[in-house]
């Protein structure tokens, strides 16, 4: 039911105590250590939330029409492969590949075929940290700098104000894309975090967003500083081995070691052609280096709608998924114009009102690679769409089946080639001719 004052969904009933203990979990079981995943909080929260049933698909929920629309888009040489994945109350109703490898070298994309996620991986990012919360080696409330001592920002104060919640949700007072242009210009990262400290702050840590790539990997650094374990194997040891994300991996020596994986490629006047990836955001393991296929994806979904509490606590994800800051500016482009009433960024995911549904999303690009994922939590459902080129069109995928969960009447999202329109932070492509675009307001992601 909508709450028309506060334009948010109200829960009855049983669910209404559920969101309290919810609440109440924010300050504990999130924040104690990793035992309270089996506490008898936890329990009656499992308990509750298995028992309590998603609304149904609607009869018209053709999850093979989806699929002849995602072989369309390779067929018709829009892309040169995608991989998707459809998820529904932790169940598995489509993880496939579509297209080639290469147009060059034309291998075909299956189930397990690796693609480049780019800022899909903040969402990794931020579940780790979660874990290492509930363990009780650092509070989503830790300042930065108790971990990393040589952190500074241009303010000192400031510098000693910043929390790990500030850190992942991009709330750090620092201008949008802070040396992202020098990341691109392979600037090493531990050069671009000593200069945090000289861009005057937009404001004080923790009152406005503004995204960032550099500054949110510093959350490897603090998982590195809590657990004396590296980030990458943190991530493969508690998230991709339990997950069963078998294909899954972390930067450019795992992507290019996959047995299948799929080439990055450009559009030249002759077509799509294949190119190296790129490096330099594989830099930023936590912002950008996650690599999976559709069938690792679908796992992914399976955990982040809470159908794997044994990995990531339910109370974990309600507070990864709550929104801490307005981004009302990612309303403006192509369906999100007509669908969202709301913006915001929570602990590496964005959270939107979409059609009246609370939605969890986020986009990502680099060269070569794009990326959209997305669920509803109150259907049970979850998408992902990865596809190997700087085409936008198969964006218009996940709206459409979005609409189709929720009977709502069908846009034309794929009629339309979106690469025209302004596009939200996370999903402009990041590649070497990203000069021009990161003089814009929105900057590439």
């Amino acid at each position: 039911m909508k709450d028309k004052a506060s334009g948010r969904t109200r829960v009855p009933g049983r669910l209404a105590a559920l969101s309290v203990l919810l609440t109440l979990a924010l300050g504990s079981a999130a924040q104690t250590s990793q035992s309270s995943r089996t506490s008898p909080l936890d329990r009656f929260i499992a308990d509750t939330v298995s028992t309590t049933s998603s609304a149904p698909l609607p009869p018209e929920f053709d999850v093979q029409r989806f699929e002849r629309m995602a072989q369309q888009l390779v067929a018709d040489r829009n892309v040169p492969a995608l991989a998707m994945a459809i998820v529904h109350e932790g169940k598995v109703l489509s993880a496939r590949g579509y297209g080639v490898t290469d147009m060059q070298n034309a291998r075909p994309v299956d189930s397990h075929t690796v693609f480049r996620l780019a800022s899909l991986s903040k969402g990794f990012a931020s579940t780790m940290a979660g874990l290492v919360v509930n363990d009780g080696a650092l509070r989503w409330d830790s300042r930065v700098d108790q971990y990393l001592p040589d952190f500074r920002l241009s303010d000192p104060h400031a510098s000693q104000q910043v929390s790990v919640a500030d850190l992942l949700s991009h709330r750090l007072g620092l201008p949008y894309n802070a040396y992202d242009r020098d990341l691109e210009r392979y600037v090493d990262y531990r050069t671009l975090t000593r200069r945090l400290s000289t861009p005057t702050l937009k404001c004080q840590p923790g009152t406005c967003y503004a995204y960032q790539n550099v500054a949110f990997s510093l959350i490897g650094d603090i998982v590195f500083a809590a657990t004396g374990n590296f980030y990458s194997e943190e991530v493969q040891r508690r998230l991709f081995k339990p997950l069963g994300m078998n294909d899954a991996s972390l930067g450019l020596e795992g992507i290019e070691s996959s047995p299948s994986w799929a080439r990055p490629h450009v559009r030249t006047r002759g077509g799509w052609v294949s190119v190296s990836p790129k490096p330099t955001y594989y830099q930023l393991p936590p912002a950008a280096g996650v690599n999976a296929s559709a069938s690792d994806m679908a796992q992914w979904l399976i955990a982040q709608t809470g159908h794997r509490p044994d990995v990531i606590a339910r109370p974990l994800l309600a507070t990864l998924h709550e929104p801490l800051v307005d981004t009302p500016g990612e309303m403006r482009a192509s369906w999100r114009r007509e669908r969202l009433s709301s913006a915001g960024y929570a602990l590496g995911w964005r959270v939107y009102d979409y059609a009246g549904q609370r939605m969890i999303y986020h986009g990502g690009a680099v060269q070569g690679y794009r990326g959209m994922i997305a669920m509803l939590p109150q259907r049970e459902l979850g998408v992902v769409v990865v596809w190997n080129s700087e085409s936008s069109l198969p964006s218009g995928l996940v709206p459409t089946i979005l609409d189709s969960a929720l009977g709502l009447p069908e846009g034309k999202w794929l009629g339309i080639d979106l690469g025209a329109v302004d596009l939200p932070d996370d999903e402009q492509p990041q590649s070497a001719t990203a000069e021009s675009r990161i003089a814009r307001t929105s900057r590439p992601r």
